[in-house]
């Protein structure tokens, strides 16, 4: 599987390169399943990604360097890993497109007469010049990023992401801190918690918001998803076995400290996740891992105006048929860009949509994997969405947005002395959502303070920063 940025392997710079038959973005559990897939019919394959090696945020793994001698112990269903890397590094038709980030694409397909995709990607800053990729298709497998519910003291140092602790561990063997709360709300927690603890990590306690009796409403979809069930209940045996207390209908309002989170106050909640007064409780730790669910990254596809559904839990995610297929000719998507629901799901969606691009008929065991998946993934969204007034422990002094430094007080004060009905308006009144990150991290928070949901994400040109010199190199031919 050639990596090279430069011809004649892969594209490169403003050229033109080859016509490929498939390009994949995103080399996660989805990504890796239909360039496997893809590839094994003899279609030729582009596998794109921002990171420097297989594996996405999932699979992610210690750099060779490092020496780990166990690689696979913080992850489930590293086998399966193993076994796609090894098959497409020995694969002539999989071009694996490393340290390559999309910011846009151009629609092709049978509905342009024919015309290739066009997809634009960055090496990063420091790049001299941008790749440019043709397909006849194009499969989008970008994953998803956290949602973030802001709180006072999430900004001090020592609070990190959920998923962000896991993948530094995963990635680098690092602990973000010795004595490390672990809160939020959905099934993450639990798998970050065990990650922690089996690298040494003491966690006083797993906070969640929901309290798992959304789970029986769906006693049928429970036990179409044994497996499901059965990690579950290992994550919380071992947490168990291990002394970890776990905090239900709880919630993180606040952490303390000066250079660094020393303490948080964990409050209990009501049905509307509104802090019960006079529940507060202090728990001593010097590291905070938090995280609210995942949020599909689906910036490219709505962009071109990709059709798309809002979930139980608020997301919006890509909406797509039995073959994966979105609205747009020529794209398809797989994994979590069409709601979150785990590894399992998105390899099989990988797997139907590779079989689609290559007109094959859809096998029937992916199939019955992704009505199971889709099913416990639905039920799973509406047991941990947040409470509609979590928004209570967020006082005025809260920054909200962390890159534009917008406290609480100055987007409230835009809705209700300045008459700002949306999270658009919000943002250009108050400038929240308009650095760095795009609103990502920001943005279901604005959006509920403004009075709404998440709504339709925003439709943007670029999907990720982009030096200058890029956007003025010539067109490709």
């Amino acid at each position: 599987m050639p990596t090279s940025k430069s011809e004649p392997t892969g594209p490169a710079g403003g050229r033109a390169g080859p016509c490929y038959d498939l390009a994949v973005i995103g080399a996660g559990p989805a990504g890796l399943a239909a360039a496997d897939t893809a590839a094994r019919f003899g279609l030729r394959v582009a596998l794109v990604d921002a990171g420097s090696r297989l594996g996405g945020q999932y699979y992610r793994h210690p750099a060779p360097e490092l020496g780990a001698a166990r690689p696979g112990r913080l992850h489930h269903g590293w086998a399966v890993f193993t076994r796609l890397r090894a098959r497409l590094a020995a694969s002539p038709l999989v071009d694996h497109l490393a340290g390559h980030h999309v910011w846009a694409a151009e629609a092709g397909g049978p509905g342009d007469g024919g015309r290739p995709w066009r997809l634009h990607a960055t090496h990063g800053p420091g790049a001299a010049d941008r790749t440019t990729v043709r397909a006849r298709a194009v499969l989008l497998a970008t994953g998803a990023h956290e949602r973030h519910l802001p709180f006072p003291g999430w900004t001090l140092p020592g609070v990190v992401s959920a998923g962000g602790a896991q993948a530094v561990l995963k990635s680098s063997l690092v602990l973000p801190g010795r004595r490390i709360v672990v809160a939020g709300s959905g099934p993450l927690l639990l798998a970050v918690a065990s990650s922690l603890v089996s690298a040494g990590a003491e966690v006083p306690a797993v906070v969640e918001a929901a309290s798992y009796l959304g789970y029986a409403r769906g006693l049928p979809v429970l036990a179409g998803n044994p497996a499901k069930l059965a990690e579950g209940a290992a994550h919380g045996a071992g947490l168990l076995r291990r002394g970890v207390r776990l905090r239900r209908g709880s919630a993180v309002v606040e952490a303390h400290g000066t250079d660094r989170v020393t303490a948080v106050t964990v409050a209990r909640l009501d049905s509307r996740w509104r802090p019960v007064p006079g529940s507060g409780r202090r728990i001593a730790c010097d590291a905070l891992a938090i995280g609210h669910g995942l949020v599909p990254q689906i910036e490219l596809a709505v962009e071109l105006g990709a059709g798309t559904v809002t979930g139980p839990d608020g997301a919006v995610a890509l909406e797509v048929d039995a073959e994966q297929r979105t609205s747009v000719p020529g794209l398809w998507a797989a994994g979590e860009t069409c709601g979150v629901g785990g590894a399992d799901l998105a390899l099989a969606e990988g797997v139907l949509a590779a079989h689609a691009v290559a007109g094959r008929p859809a096998p029937a065991r992916e199939a019955a994997t992704r009505r199971r998946r889709r099913a416990f993934a639905a039920l799973m969204a509406a047991a941990h969405a947040p409470g509609p007034d979590w928004t209570g422990w967020v006082t005025d002094d809260t920054e909200v947005c962390r890159c534009e430094e917008v406290p609480a007080r100055e987007v409230r004060a835009a809705v209700e002395e300045l008459g700002a009905g949306d999270a658009r308006t919000v943002k250009l009144l108050t400038r929240a959502g308009m650095g760095w990150c795009q609103g990502r991290m920001c943005g279901p928070a604005v959006a509920r303070l403004s009075g709404g949901g998440a709504g339709r994400p925003d439709s943007r040109p670029l999907s990720c920063p982009v030096p200058l010199a890029q956007l003025a190199e010539p067109r490709p031919d």
